[in-house]
């Protein structure tokens, strides 16, 4: 499967990605409302990011409690309840005068949700298309949701001209609803992956499971710390730029774009592991040169350029894909993802901290920069392990 055409005829990948698109056009819009709401009320920078980005934050929670249920559960009526639940959330976020201690609670019950749904999903992409598909619908679902922030941040800023915030709150859970219905309208239903009930335990013991493989931890730390060092590189935009940390987000997300299109739809198969090794170095080299003070046109030409390095993480999803066995595809995806969000966060309060520590925000996008190659070196060679071969045909 090398177009994009082959990809949308394939039965079950167009509700997917409906799915996909309406959770990420909830959160996206969801998320600014509520931070609204939270500043509104408390004045607090802090707790206002906090509510932006908690359900984030608590994916890493429901890693370590909840991520069994990925791989036991029929995927079409997860992802269904998963979206349900948190349009339900939503709804009750969209009650004007909510204590702030009950919001905290729905974002931390939201993230729980988004941790099993995001381990649900791509478990299900890797059973709706063919196993050469795989990274080109990959990467078509991390493009719908990066052009869906970028239109969702946007609109949510014009409807919240329109309408209150409350009001937006009240949309976003429209948006999961719509979701929850192309779910069971639009995929069909499909056995677990794997038996057993999930519970903490089964949890706990798949990612043992997971972790107790060599090969896997390197996939797994490539996939999850050069990146989010990046990220906490970007985190510093703001006060780097702080009139227009704007023009390189946009900048980033555009990097970010062409490289999935690049990854997905361009690269030979022979040449993804070569590649994806350039690509993750590509990701953090440009920043090396932000501590010498650069143009502002530089600056952005060099972060989309840093951005298109982000489509390695395809090339690494793929190689976790082949070294992990069916019943634990979901969960081994589902972590990677909610580790990735963890990593993220870290990233931004190291970043945060060497920049405090140089006085200067360039000079630590530039150390984030220098950790992330020195990561990326130092897993290379644990990337080398020869991939298992499929059985022979009969």
């Amino acid at each position: 499967m090398h177009t994009y055409g082959a990809l949308f005829r394939t039965p079950e990948f167009p509700p997917l990605f409906v799915v996909v698109c309406a959770g990420a056009s909830a959160s996206t819009i969801g998320g600014l409302a509520l931070a609204t709401i939270v500043f509104a009320g408390t004045g607090s920078p802090l707790l206002s990011a906090i509510s932006m980005f908690g359900p984030a934050a608590a994916q890493l929670l429901g890693a370590t409690l909840l991520l069994s249920v990925a791989d036991r559960v029929p995927p079409r009526a997860a992802l269904a309840t998963c979206a349900a639940l948190s349009a339900c959330c939503l709804a009750v976020l969209a009650i004007p005068g909510l204590p702030l201690a009950a919001v905290f609670g729905l974002l931390g019950l939201m993230g729980l949700v988004a941790s099993v749904a995001g381990g649900v999903r791509l478990g299900l992409l890797t059973q709706v298309v063919p196993a050469d598909g795989y990274l080109l619908g990959r990467s078509v679902l991390n493009m719908s949701v990066g052009s869906v922030q970028i239109l969702g941040f946007t609109a949510g800023g014009a409807l919240l001209t329109v309408l209150p915030p409350h009001g937006v709150l009240a949309l976003a859970a429209g948006c999961q609803l719509l979701g929850a219905a192309t779910a069971l309208l639009g995929l069909r239903p499909r056995r677990p992956r794997a038996s057993g009930r999930p519970s903490v335990a089964a949890t706990w013991r798949a990612n043992a499971r997971l972790l107790s493989s060599v090969p896997r931890r390197y996939v797994l730390v490539a996939l999850c710390v050069p990146n989010g060092l990046i990220v906490g590189a970007e985190a510093l935009f703001v006060p780097y730029a702080p009139a227009h940390a704007g023009i390189l987000l946009a900048a980033a997300a555009l990097g970010m774009l062409t490289g999935d299109v690049l990854a997905g739809r361009f690269l030979p198969r022979a040449w993804r592991d070569r590649a994806g090794a350039a690509l993750r170095l590509l990701l953090a080299a440009p920043y090396l040169l932000f501590a010498a003070g650069l143009p502002l046109w530089l600056a952005a030409v060099l972060t989309a350029v840093a951005s298109v390095g982000y489509s390695g993480t395809l090339v690494l999803q793929e190689r976790l894909i082949a070294l992990t066995p069916d019943d634990l595809r979901g969960q081994a995806l589902g972590l990677h993802s909610s580790l990735m969000m963890g990593m993220q966060a870290v990233g931004a309060t190291v970043a945060g901290a060497a920049a405090e520590l140089a006085g200067s925000a360039a000079i630590g996008i530039t150390v984030m920069a220098v950790l992330s190659i020195t990561v990326t070196l130092l897993v290379t060679t644990g990337l080398r392990t020869p991939l298992p071969q499929p059985a022979p045909a009969h």
